[in-house]
């Protein structure tokens, strides 16, 4: 996926889950952050920025947050990005093939799943999930306590046993990483749901990305670690 006309500042706080305050040609200026994570590795003083610029004359913010640079290198923090780069990843078979359907956003009993597939005869349901954490070269999710996930992962084992196909699919925003697991630190009932989840043949599948200063794009599968 692409962004058009970015413009770089510095961050200097963030005021609340939505809204941020970053230095851009020497004024400091509200932008909108595409993250509700916390982000605090992220998230520090004078980290340079990239912003892309709203096409909403009306907004009261001209800019949302959509990279941060963390050592050296860019980490996309665009929480509207990762279902994009799954479907791209989809529509151009690098994922499955027979593909004859896809919606984005299907309803399987109380939850509303990013992605529903039909290929090879099967019915397949997705939920993607972008990740930003990465300490010494592992990626971790959640940052936060996720509910909302854990219904997801039951969600899913439901649709697993009716004999659907179901995958949950972490997007890595970044490169530089060695594995993907999931945070027992700061969810540890997260961590247990989707090991139960892979038992009960649900796929859990890792990527990471290419960033640049303009772009983000699907690249490797990343090892995934659940025990």
């Amino acid at each position: 996926m692409k962004y058009e006309r970015m413009t770089e500042g510095r961050f200097i706080r963030r005021r609340n889950r939505f809204i941020a305050e970053v230095m851009i040609e020497g004024t400091s200026e509200a932008v909108h952050v595409r993250n509700t994570g916390r982000l605090r590795e992220l998230f520090v003083p004078d980290a340079r920025v990239l912003l892309e610029p709203s096409s909403n004359p009306e907004r009261k913010t001209r800019y949302s947050l959509v990279c941060v640079q963390k050592n050296g290198q860019w980490v996309n923090v665009d929480s509207t990005a990762p279902n994009q780069i799954v479907e791209e990843m989809v529509r151009a078979g690098r994922l499955f093939s027979d593909i004859t359907y896809v919606k984005r956003e299907k309803t399987f009993g109380n939850s509303r799943f990013d992605l529903y597939v039909e290929h090879g005869g099967q019915k397949h349901y997705i939920e993607v999930k972008g990740v930003t954490l990465e300490v010494d070269g592992i990626a971790r999710f959640p940052d936060a306590p996720t509910e909302r996930g854990i219904k997801h992962i039951h969600e899913l084992m439901a649709a697993r046993s009716q004999g659907y196909l179901a995958s949950i699919i972490f997007v890595i925003q970044m490169k530089g990483v060695e594995v993907f697991e999931p945070n027992r630190i700061t969810h540890p009932e997260f961590a247990e749901a989707l090991l139960m989840a892979a038992r009960a043949g649900v796929e859990i599948l890792a990527f990471d990305c290419i960033v640049t200063e303009n772009s983000l794009e699907g690249d490797l599968n990343i090892p995934v670690r659940l025990e």
